[in-house]
């Protein structure tokens, strides 16, 4: 007994060191995607003074962005796409541990070129993926045993995801809902201490700001409960159509075998970035968009409703180009424009007062819930990144229904699907 408590105080010490080189790694790739994006902000605005001839300037930069990207994944394989379905596959014993080297390069370089570039792909896929190779790496480095590497590469992962999107509480959730789908004493103090550790030094990058600047909305009466409980339900369906989306464009894109898999994403980024070019909020991993969505600031019904059709079709394909990057992001800015949409068709027999920015909070969580099939995830995720709880209700009773639905249409979650994807083309 002495011995089994000398060495969960070593793995517990080593996870949380090791969470501090998770939250300055994902701290510093948050801080460059911000600097892209500003950069690829600053380019689109000159663009413009050309004219017409201005489009070439967003295709010849997501073009560009998406091959090099797709480069880096081909000389990295394991680098490509999101991440989450290895850290899934390592926990289920399908795969071995990743090595630190070269995952957490290509994965950082990668991803802010991709992202950069203005593909919809989601900052969390590399920064989880690369949390469980650093806690992979520190379990190695310290002679655990396998178990306890393991244990480290899952929880870290976790902390990945939480300093992704600022939520430690969502990170550690997702740890337990989503990639082991069960609740272990070690694996769940290794991480907290993880997360804690991993968020508390990315804040020394990034401050201690939540994601979105919410403004606290006044809470739906109990009587609209039965409208959210429709809206998750139709959001069931909206995540089963977007996870065959997802897959049929990966199966389709391998499918062409005349073009190359770098002149491939050479390609889907000119098509994203001759989106870029009508308008920035058609491209890119959406966070703005989010933001905006949830403060309030919504777009007549039409715009929402292109905007809506455009990335739903534009998210699967940017995914299916192989570039570092993984899918929430673009999920939420998804699910935020399709509760605010439902909101606006829905004003005129709403109750007064209810705002757009409350049924956006919720269609993120709820398509979240629908696609990935963690809804304690998608809510804690929600709440974390506005500040607000206020909405606990409705997003609880959301996604119950998006969870719901998505299973009796016979929908797989979409990480078992890739999971299961990645294991026949290995």
């Amino acid at each position: 007994m002495p011995g089994a408590r000398r060495s969960g105080s070593v793995v517990h010490l080593v996870g949380a060191l090791a969470g501090c080189v998770v939250g300055l790694v994902g701290g510093a790739f948050r801080w460059c995607l911000e600097r892209a994006e500003t950069l690829r902000g600053s380019l689109l605005d000159a663009s413009r003074d050309l004219g017409v001839a201005g489009l070439l300037v967003p295709v010849a930069l997501a073009a560009g962005g998406a091959a090099l990207a797709c480069a880096i994944a081909r000389r990295v394989p394991a680098a490509a796409g999101s991440g989450i379905q290895d850290v899934e596959a390592v926990w289920h014993g399908e795969r071995e541990p990743p090595r630190l080297w070269p995952l957490v390069p290509a994965k950082f370089v990668g991803g802010v070129i991709a992202m950069g570039s203005g593909l919809l792909l989601g900052r969390e896929g590399p920064t989880v993926h690369m949390g469980a190779a650093i806690g992979t790496e520190a379990g190695r480095r310290t002679r655990l045993d396998e178990r306890d590497v393991t244990l480290l590469h899952t929880s870290l992962a976790g902390a990945g995801l939480a300093v992704a999107f600022t939520a430690p509480l969502g990170g550690a959730v997702f740890v337990f809902e989503e990639v082991t789908r069960t609740v272990r004493a070690r694996l769940v103090l290794l991480t907290l201490i993880g997360t804690a550790t991993a968020v508390g030094c990315a804040q020394l990058i990034l401050g201690d700001r939540t994601v979105f600047a919410m403004p606290d909305p006044v809470p739906p009466p109990l009587a609209l409960l039965p409208v959210f409980l429709l809206l998750g339900a139709a959001t069931g369906v909206l995540g089963v159509g977007y996870n065959r989306l997802v897959v049929g464009a990966l199966a389709y894109c391998d499918g062409v075998t005349r073009v190359g898999p770098v002149a491939r994403a050479a390609v889907i980024g000119a098509v994203v970035g001759l989106l870029l070019g009508i308008d920035p909020s058609l491209g890119g991993g959406g966070e703005q968009l989010s933001g905006l969505l949830v403060d309030g600031e919504v777009p007549v019904v039409t715009v929402l409703a292109g905007y809506l059709v455009v990335r739903f079709v534009a998210g699967p394909l940017s995914y299916a180009a192989g570039a570092p990057g993984g899918l929430f992001a673009p999920l939420l800015a998804l699910g935020a424009l399709w509760g605010a949409l439902l909101h606006g068709l829905a004003d005129p027999v709403l109750p007064g007062g209810t705002g757009a920015a409350s049924f956006a909070a919720v269609g993120m969580a709820a398509l979240f819930a629908a696609v990935v099939r963690a809804p304690l995830t998608g809510v804690v995720l929600v709440v974390e990144m506005t500040g607000t709880t206020s909405l606990l209700v409705p997003l609880l009773t959301a996604c119950f229904a998006a969870t719901l639905t998505a299973d009796r249409l016979g929908s797989v979650p979409v990480y078992d699907t890739l999971r299961v994807r990645m294991a026949r083309s290995s």
